[in-house]
């Protein structure tokens, strides 16, 4: 039976190797629309409004400023949305500051911070947030400009 062992256990790890090889094969995996990227052109009926100035978020390492990052961001709204600038434009950007923020302290913006995929989870939580306070007639934020600067 000791012989028997590592060859079942060898058994196992390909026939489990192959499974998960089989279902993360790319092209299975099934995402909400939400959850893809915006690749395409937007929603008729849409118009964009830029949000005026830049976010400025800090980079901390060991208790110091390391870099910053500058984010301009624009706001894809369905038209004829009501949404008044003037009236939601602190709150909105307090809301999309503190994503960027917790974003920066989980590590978002280090290494190759401007992947495909960390921008589309970035866009997916800024996204979230700007709807919750504009709400439905939200359709995207767009990163417009995105520039690290090392202190």
């Amino acid at each position: 039976m000791k012989k028997f062992l590592p060859v079942i256990l060898a058994i196992i790890g390909l026939l489990a190797g192959v499974g998960a090889g089989w279902a993360l094969r790319p092209g299975t995996a099934r995402t909400a629309p939400e959850d893809q990227p915006h690749y395409s052109p937007p929603p008729a009926h849409t118009e964009t409004l830029r949000l005026p100035g830049q976010f400025v978020v800090p980079i901390l390492a060991e208790g110091r400023v390391q870099s910053m990052v500058v984010l301009s961001l624009a706001l894809e709204l369905a038209e004829g949305h009501g949404v008044s600038l003037q009236q939601q434009e602190a709150r909105l950007r307090a809301v999309l500051l503190q994503v960027m923020f917790d974003h920066a302290n989980t590590g978002g913006f280090e290494g190759v911070f401007t992947s495909g995929e960390a921008l589309l989870a970035l866009r997916r939580t800024l996204r979230e947030a700007a709807r919750a306070e504009v709400g439905d007639a939200l359709h995207d934020v767009l990163i417009t400009e995105l520039l690290r600067q090392e202190a």
